[in-house]
């Protein structure tokens, strides 16, 4: 247990006699009654609390503004705010420090005892996490996990939108940022039905998708992962057998110091949509952008070694976008918490440093797993010594027969 669970721990029950002292979901411990209607919620909803000297306005009429805002808010939390985080936990049949634990895990901020900032439907969501641990379909660490993954992707996810939406609705309304920013209250709630369905039908194909790759297939990955390996790898106690790659921007450190504003959120824009297309259409995943950089996988060298080509060319051509330095490297690799780990990623991060700009580099053992492929030519290139690699052979990869891939 951390420091911060033992203060929690000291927290919770020196204030709250309904605490218990179990730190966990535990499925043993005394159910209390959950409001009926719960269900299974899609979620549970973060948001600034209402102090406690807000609960009641004051008096006179709330401008349009401020109803917009208490409607849009209702309509997104399932109501309006009505109870506290323990009567929230207690109707769960939770301890606050085994609530707190799945708010933190979803990216709330940390209510006080008197803020009225809950709606019957967290106390729902909250109730069917707890009861897939009581039912002993998740563990309280998978519970604990999961719930986090929400948190987090559905964080960014809804970041992104709200900049898209002001993004243009400055540029097709002529408004100022700040202006769109408060327009925006009034032209969500004609998009959020949409949205939500669009989100919930995105994660199902996603979730066979990721069953697919990560499970039936993984087998046959790792079959394909054995020629040229000896067995003592680094990499090879690791479960998955990926094609991983890195695509750098060349210069974009200086470029991003002579942009405005505007021109560098559409630099950035034009070179993540550009990223996320030819990566989709090449099979692959787009683990995650990080400025000028995109990190990829694919589940064969040839689907990495056509992407990587892709991508190399495309910045090249491109007018606006400089051009991007490209390695590959196929080997196992850890998949956890949405990102990948593993010498096979370190490798590939390495030999990006060395490609020159609008080139493509792989190592000695992906380009022996390619050296049969028509449509792959491998060049050796000198031999590198590479911090935490010692020397290895780095080999440029470059466009055999046909016409890689065909984008719409």
């Amino acid at each position: 247990m951390t420091d911060e669970d033992q203060q929690e721990r000291v927290d919770s029950t020196a204030t709250d006699p309904t605490a218990t002292d179990s730190a966990t979901l535990d499925p043993a411990a005394p159910s209390i009654a959950v409001n009926a209607a719960g269900g299974a919620a899609p979620g549970l909803e973060p948001g600034a609390a209402m102090p406690a000297t807000d609960r009641h306005p004051p008096t006179g009429a709330m401008s349009a503004e401020r109803l917009a805002m208490k409607a849009l808010e209702a309509r997104l939390l399932g109501g309006e705010r009505k109870l506290r985080r323990r009567e929230v936990a207690a109707g769960a049949g939770l301890s606050l420090l085994s609530a707190r634990k799945l708010w933190r895990a979803l990216g709330f901020p940390n209510f006080g005892d008197e803020d009225v900032a809950f709606t019957e439907r967290d106390q729902a969501a909250l109730s069917t996490v707890v009861d897939l641990v009581r039912a002993g379909k998740l563990t309280e660490e998978a519970a604990i996990s999961v719930t986090r993954s929400i948190g987090q992707m559905t964080d960014r996810m809804v970041v992104w939108q709200i900049e898209a939406l002001v993004e243009d609705m400055v540029h097709e309304q002529g408004v100022t940022d700040a202006v769109a920013r408060k327009r925006l209250v009034n032209e969500l709630p004609a998009l959020v039905d949409a949205l939500e369905e669009v989100l919930v039908y995105s994660w199902r194909r996603q979730l066979n998708a990721g069953v697919q790759r990560l499970a039936v297939r993984a087998e046959a990955g790792l079959q394909a992962s054995e020629e040229g390996r000896e067995g003592d790898e680094d990499d090879a106690p690791l479960p998955l057998a990926r094609a991983v790659g890195f695509a750098d921007l060349v210069s974009y450190t200086s470029l991003s110091r002579r942009m405005n504003e505007k021109t560098l959120a559409r630099l950035v824009q034009r070179f993540e949509n550009k990223c996320a297309e030819i990566i989709s259409v090449g099979g692959g995943r787009l683990v995650k952008t990080v400025g000028d950089e995109v990190l990829y996988i694919a589940e064969t060298p040839a689907a990495g070694a056509e992407i990587s080509l892709a991508l190399a060319e495309a910045f090249t051509e491109d007018e606006i976008l400089p051009e991007a330095r490209v390695a590959m490297v196929w080997g196992r690799i850890l998949s956890r918490l949405g990102d990948i780990y593993g010498p096979t990623v370190n490798l590939a991060a390495r030999l990006t440093t060395l490609a020159d700009p609008g080139t493509v580099l792989v190592d000695s053992m992906t380009a022996s797993a390619l050296e049969h492929d028509e449509r792959f030519v491998m060049i050796p290139q000198d031999p590198q010594n590479v911090r935490g690699f010692g020397e290895i052979h780095p080999v440029r990869l470059t466009r055999g027969r046909g016409k890689g891939l065909v984008l719409d």
